[in-house]
């Protein structure tokens, strides 16, 4: 094989025709995606990257986790792997492209390599990690989590949805809990991804450098009042758990405020009962996501959240539960890593800009482990989560080849 021509570039159309042929799996009314981890639909679009990756002569692993592994050998195999990819599971109504982007990327760089007849000094590793979203299994992350150590894999494959079917139950349902030890040897890894904002969109860029991640807090909170009848309970003797959630949810956006412009809070998901119209909210539970770059600043949003909380359900006589489900410090990506992304742009012409990520990743565990840096590009609007969600060939391949040209550098290390 020679040596990789200075103008390589992947195949825009190929990378949009493997876009639109994944974005079948799983497909809404609205244009948009829902495949959550575990489902039927997450089986057929592993099934289909799996076939695509053995038609390409990759060597697929599966791990206890259902993390996917296609592996290109390199010239010198027992170097530690570059590992690109992202996920596959999406959220209820989620995009064509969250996800699925970064793994079709990096199985297009695969591709156009093996179209150049060109090999990599170490081997690469196309991967697809398990549940990212985290919509069906709490937390995010959790297949990358558990490689990179963070999460144990018996606690995490034990996980239950809404309906009490756990993690590790529906994996082997769907015929991906693999035999494959967890964990390995990461030279480096690097993850494509759609913006998920609308900061490149709004300056003109074509590629975000991503130097590092916004830190996370999630928690499933639980308001209990008394149920009573609406028409005969006078207001100053009632313990009205959707009046405190209430309270408690303007106190989230006044926490939020306080630390701008940086900070950022959501109250997501909520359930009343019994949910009667004649009936009094006797219990409340909401989902908390708090999110900043700054560890310090993130701990105190977390302080006084359970202090206002607190407050309220003092006040309002009501009982109070709060479980942190996910504490995601702000990582910081490899500055070597960063630089490679940030060099391959520049040599393909690209407009470029650093930027943070203000969504949590696989990236933001593996930076743990790995060397870890991450390309983003636009989408419009910035929206995602959202069946709208778009972007265009032409800044999805962009992106691609960013990502084949820091993949070559990181590959190719002469002190590897």
């Amino acid at each position: 094989m020679t040596a990789p021509p200075p103008n390589l570039r992947i195949d825009g159309q190929r990378l949009w025709r493997s876009l639109m042929a994944m974005a079948e799996i799983g497909a809404t009314p609205k244009g948009g995606v829902c495949r959550l981890a575990a489902s039927d639909q997450d089986r057929a679009a592993r099934d289909r990257f799996v076939a695509w990756s053995r038609d390409a002569g990759l060597a697929v692993r599966v791990d206890r986790l259902g993390n996917i592994f296609a592996r290109r050998a390199g010239r010198n195999d027992a170097l530690p792997p570059v590992v690109i990819g992202s996920h596959l599971d999406t959220q209820p109504t989620g995009g064509k492209f969250d996800g699925a982007y970064g793994v079709l990327a990096a199985f297009e760089v695969v591709r156009t390599l093996d179209d150049a007849r060109i090999a990599t000094e170490a081997p690469l590793e196309v991967v697809v990690w398990t549940n990212e979203e985290g919509s069906r299994f709490a937390p995010a992350c959790v297949g990358s989590g558990v490689y990179a150590g963070v999460f144990a894999a018996d606690d995490s494959l034990g996980r239950a949805d809404r309906d009490g079917k756990t993690l590790g139950a529906e994996l082997a349902r769907i015929g991906y809990a693999g035999p494959a030890p967890i964990g390995g040897r990461v030279g480096a890894y690097l993850e494509a991804h759609i913006e998920q904002g609308p900061i490149l969109e709004a300056e003109g860029k074509t590629i975000g450098v991503v130097t590092g991640a916004q830190g996370i807090r999630w928690y499933d909170v639980t308001l209990e009042g008394q149920a009573a009848h609406a028409g005969t309970t006078p207001m100053n003797r009632r313990r009205d758990a959707l009046q405190g959630a209430a309270a408690l949810v303007a106190a989230i956006e006044v926490i939020a405020l306080e630390s701008a412009p940086s900070a950022v809070a959501t109250v997501g998901a909520l359930g009343v009962a019994p949910n009667s119209r004649n009936t009094i909210v006797g219990s409340v539970a909401l989902t908390v996501d708090l999110r900043h770059p700054d560890a310090a600043v993130l701990a105190a949003m977390d302080r006084a959240f359970r202090d206002r909380a607190a407050a309220i359900a003092h006040a309002r006589r009501l009982e109070l539960a709060i479980d942190e489900v996910w504490n995601f410090p702000p990582p910081t990506f490899d500055r070597a890593c960063v630089a490679a992304v940030r060099q391959a742009a520049a040599r393909a012409g690209f407009s470029h800009r650093d930027i943070v990520s203000g969504a949590g990743h696989d990236a933001c565990y593996m930076a743990r482990i790995a060397p870890t840096a991450m390309v983003f590009v636009p989408c419009a609007d910035g929206i995602s989560h959202n069946e709208i969600e778009a972007a265009t060939p032409a800044d999805l391949a962009a992106g691609c080849d960013v990502l084949l040209g820091a993949v070559l550098a990181l590959a190719n290390q002469s002190d590897r």
